[in-house]
């Protein structure tokens, strides 16, 4: 049946196509999205059920995790266009089955070799978003082929057929996608190639019509031959015109120009860094570590989590401390975090256990908020969208990929039908800080791709869009399966709580009517409601060989999980609490 879909896309590509973003309501049916899967073999997770299929015909056919996860990558540039691309970047985790090794990929964006600390200073934040000067050196192709290169068993031309052919032949218009187009219809209707894809006849696609990109199909089939088609030649050359020169509607005067040069786009690496790790009741926690704080914030946090029996607390004390937790661990990740090429970075100080004990001491029976940061240098001691791999193999991606704010910086590359990020906006504006602005440096970021191991082999892998809510909902969750002995499914549905060292929590509207939200209030916890935080994306390992692949049900629209060989929808919740949560300790 997958097959069959992704030969009828090809067959579609086929046809004479209309020019860019021009839609039509004729459509042959598309994957249907169910947000729990469970099965043997391998697996996947994304927001989207075509991203979905198109690894799992990847692993179908022989590929493996790492194969699979960049297929459906890039069927997510086509997708959802407005949250990732071949025009950001991202991080990816990678468990490798055969010697049981966790490895990271940076793909960040890196700053123009013409940036200085003072570049940003004084621009009003809203003039950096949409403009060519928050721009960042993409590294997401760089970021396939390194993982491709060292774990990978097919060619990227091979992985990006699938996304080649929906990007021809269209794909039917969401309610997601139509929002999105909407929300950022003023910004996109700045700029000619922006409009014309995106604003058909001046307004967002309606619901239920057919999108269309031959511009990305062409692009994917240049770079097929791999990422220096990308990085130098005239995909380059594009790039730092639109950057440089972005393409304004007449009479638009208040778009900054950008600073990228083809030199600092074909010195760009995506290196392989150290992951980080820490232990939580025998499991084994990876994560990414700098310039991502995901991996060292969420560590943090944990580690100051496991000196409290948490299910055996009410679950208002438990959520109180998950809370005070995430609060002081985002004290120290405001300070210390930045790019590790740059700045000194208590990393090991951080993820300590003495360390995680001295802040664990500053948690009362009610909130501290705010915190200031510790000190871990005397201790010794890991929109955007996410998307989750496993094969039958046993080998795991958790992999997280970003053009930053939702549309970016809002200008398509003009004749290659792609969104430029506004990463460089993650950087803080004032210089002399951990996270400030240089020449190559990569800004600071939330993303948390995480996989877990218990006895060296994959126990749960998940991950999150979201911004600094990243790391919250990855911690959540975490502590949701861990700890409150919640199946996969039921941790990712769960209402969410986003506590960043601030005055008010932020969460969803499920928390803040719960009984525990009204006790938590009583410990001086304040909320302030927002309609959803994040999207998320997991992998659950089950006793027997089962796996269930997990996504949002809701959040976003709702996302798309399958397995190779699905079993009856009752084994979903097959890992029983007795084999969970407390059985851990």
């Amino acid at each position: 049946m997958r097959r069959e879909f992704l030969v009828a896309l090809a067959v579609v590509a086929a046809v004479a196509l209309p020019a860019p973003g021009q839609v039509a309501a004729a459509a042959p049916p598309e994957p249907v999205k169910q947000a729990t899967a469970t099965g043997t073999g391998g697996a996947a997770s994304t927001v989207d059920a075509l991203a979905t299929e198109a690894a799992l015909d990847i692993l179908d056919r022989g590929g493996n995790a790492v194969d699979a996860a960049v297929a459906a990558a890039a069927v997510l540039g086509v997708v959802e266009p407005f949250s990732c691309g071949i025009g950001g970047g991202g991080f990816m985790v990678v468990y490798s089955a055969a010697d049981r090794s966790v490895t990271t990929i940076d793909g960040r964006e890196t700053a123009p070799g013409a940036y200085t600390p003072t570049t940003l200073q004084g621009i009003p934040f809203a003039e950096a978003v949409t403009s060519g000067l928050g721009v960042g050196v993409p590294g997401t192709l760089r970021t396939w082929q390194a993982a491709l290169d060292r774990f990978g068993t097919m060619k990227l031309q091979r992985l990006l057929a699938p996304a080649k052919s929906i990007a021809a032949g269209g794909f039917v218009v969401d309610q997601t996608f139509h929002d999105q187009t909407a929300a950022n219809a003023a910004r996109f209707a700045k700029f000619t190639s922006t409009s014309e894809l995106f604003l058909p006849d001046g307004e967002a696609p309606p619901v239920g019509t057919r999108f269309r990109n031959p511009e990305l199909a062409k692009t994917y089939a240049q770079i097929g031959s791999g990422p220096d088609s990308f990085y130098r030649g005239k995909i380059a050359a594009a790039i730092v015109d639109a950057v440089r020169t972005p393409p304004v509607e007449p009479g638009v005067t208040d778009v900054r120009p950008g600073l990228m040069t083809l030199a600092d786009l074909a010195a760009y690496t995506a290196p392989f860094r150290a992951p980080t790790r820490v232990g939580y009741r025998g499991l084994d926690v990876y994560g990414m570590g700098p310039p991502s704080s995901g991996g060292s914030t969420v560590g943090e946090a944990l580690n100051i989590l496991e000196g409290y029996d948490l299910a055996g607390l009410s679950r208002e004390e438990a959520l109180h401390y998950y809370l005070e937790a995430s609060a002081l661990a985002f004290a120290d990740r405001n300070l210390y975090l930045g790019d590790p090429d740059f700045v000194s970075i208590p990393l090991a100080g951080l993820l300590a256990d003495s360390y995680a004990a001295e802040r664990r001491a500053l948690i009362g029976p009610t909130t501290g908020v705010p915190y200031p940061p510790g000190d871990p240098t005397d201790n010794g001691g890991p929109s955007t969208t996410h998307l989750t791999v496993s094969d039958r193999h046993g080998n795991v991606v958790s992999y997280t990929f970003t053009i930053e704010q939702t549309g970016g910086s809002g200008i398509v590359v003009p004749g290659y039908g792609f969104l430029l990020n506004n990463e460089l906006t993650d950087f803080d504006f004032a210089p002399g800080r951990a996270n400030s602005p240089a020449a190559g440096k990569r800004p600071r970021s939330s993303m948390s791709p995480t996989i877990v191991l218990r006895d060296g082999r994959p126990y749960v892998a998940v991950g999150s869009p979201g911004g600094a809510t990243i790391i919250t909902t990855a911690l959540q969750i975490l502590v949701n399966e861990i700890d409150f002995g919640m199946t996969l499914p039921e941790a990712i549905a769960a209402p969410r709580a986003s506590q960043r060292n601030l005055a008010t929590v932020q969460a969803e509207p499920g928390f803040i009517v719960s009984p525990e939200a009204t006790a938590l209030a009583a410990r001086g916890h304040r909320f302030a409601s927002t309609p959803e935080i994040g999207a998320a994306t997991g992998i659950a390992f089950l006793p027997g060989g089962f796996v269930t692949a997990a996504a949002e049900p809701i959040r976003r629209g709702g996302g798309s999980a399958m397995v190779q060989e699905p079993t009856a929808p009752t084994l979903a919740g097959t890992r029983a609490k007795a084999q969970r949560g407390r059985a851990l300790r």
